[in-house]
């Protein structure tokens, strides 16, 4: 009688499995988080445990929407990071089109410095820098803060935008300097249109990074009433180790709706691409 062998899992089955588990772990390591952070804010009784609550209930939403708890600190952030956020972008995008269309023995240099910047912690900088805002007046002022944000995220916004604006055509920017346009008209109708995903990117970037900002922010504004709800989240920490979890974790779906908005409004944008098919020929 023959007998017939058992077919073998060929290597490449046998990786894609192991890639599969891999995801599967990886999307394991995020979702629990999430699960707990949604079940804990309907569960009045809440806990570590990821676990459905018996009765889901409102009682921790209720609890955190108050002016104190919630709307002031979450208004403070939107002022303090949507203006940092402008502020780079600004900059970033004024920075990036010389450092992308004109060529300089100290351009590499430059960028290598840019890039270097993006390396040091901010903890490393925060005694000179709070020395300076109280030398200044800056100190416990929103204003200060969002500066000192807007440049602690600036150099990786340049060296992103001017990899983004690399990806223009120049023949565009001389079309439109042919018809009189100055580089002023022309970065603004030519370059940034063209660059509009790159820019949201920039934006989307920049924004998350300094909305969950907490030790700048802590270090920087000593007011209760200026503080923003990256700070104020560590009130629901309460001492000998007492969490109100149910609370915690109603204040942090709040706390992330903004965030989460923001890139529901751009993913379009982010999806299209560059609109640059077409752009050459004729």
């Amino acid at each position: 009688m023959k007998t017939h062998a058992r077919p073998r899992v060929s290597r490449t089955a046998r990786r894609r499995l192991a890639a599969d588990a891999g995801l599967l772990v990886v999307a394991a390591a995020f979702a629990v988080p999430l699960a707990w952070l949604v079940l804990a804010s309907l569960d009045a009784e809440a806990t570590l445990r990821v676990r459905p609550p018996e009765k889901p209930t409102l009682e921790n939403f209720s609890a955190v929407l108050t002016d104190e708890t919630t709307f002031t600190p979450v208004r403070n952030s939107l002022v303090l990071c949507g203006g940092a956020t402008a502020l780079t972008v600004v900059c970033a995008a004024l920075a990036a089109y010389p450092l992308s269309r004109y060529r300089s023995r100290l351009s590499r240099p430059y960028l290598l410095g840019i890039l270097f910047a993006t390396c040091l912690p901010v903890t490393a900088v925060m005694v000179p820098v709070y020395g300076l805002f109280v030398q200044t007046g800056l100190i416990d002022t929103l204003y200060g803060t969002a500066l000192f944000l807007a440049a602690s995220q600036l150099p990786f916004a340049v060296w992103l935008m001017k990899n983004f604006m690399d990806s223009v055509p120049t023949v565009l920017e001389e079309a439109a300097w042919t018809d009189g346009a100055s580089w002023w008209q022309t970065l603004l109708r030519v370059v940034l249109p063209l660059t509009g995903p790159g820019v949201a990117v920039v934006a989307i970037y920049s924004f998350v990074m300094m909305w969950g900002n907490f030790f700048v922010p802590f270090m920087l504004l000593l007011s209760p009433e200026q503080m923003p709800a990256s700070v104020s989240i560590f009130t629901f920490f309460g001492n000998y180790g007492a969490v109100v979890y149910g609370q915690l974790a109603a204040f942090s779906v709040l706390y992330s709706t903004p965030v989460i908005l923001l890139y529901v409004l751009i993913s379009r944008r982010l999806g299209g691409g560059f609109a640059l098919g077409g752009a050459v020929k004729g």
